[in-house]
């Protein structure tokens, strides 16, 4: 499926929640994978505020593009932000939703 650039240039971002690694498979805690890269990914929730309107959204970052130290509340700079959309059945129910990625998170100064 086609991913879309989402243009944050003249937005606030915060971290709203520590970096966690994503999981390709919580029942055997598999990590999931950069396929071009092999670096493992994350998802960091962002705040990200802009025409007087914030949102959190849930971004998967693969672990090379996050900085040590990124704590809730701390400002950042947001690298490459696609959002897709994606679908899929599981147990005969079909779901659907857009996913945000990024190449990375950057802290002001660093």
């Amino acid at each position: 499926m086609p991913s879309f650039k989402i243009d944050v240039s003249t937005a606030m971002v915060f971290v709203a929640t520590a970096p966690a690694p994503k999981l390709a498979n919580k029942q055997t805690g598999e990590r999931a994978m950069d396929r071009e890269t092999g670096a493992g990914l994350s998802t960091v929730g962002l705040l990200i505020s802009d025409e007087g309107e914030g949102n959190l959204y849930q971004v998967t970052i693969p672990e090379t593009g996050i900085p040590n130290g990124l704590m809730p509340g701390t400002p950042v700079q947001v690298i490459g932000l696609k959002a897709r959309d994606w679908e899929n059945e599981f147990n005969g129910q079909k779901r659907h939703g857009i996913s945000f990625r990024a190449v990375a998170v950057m802290m002001p100064g660093a």
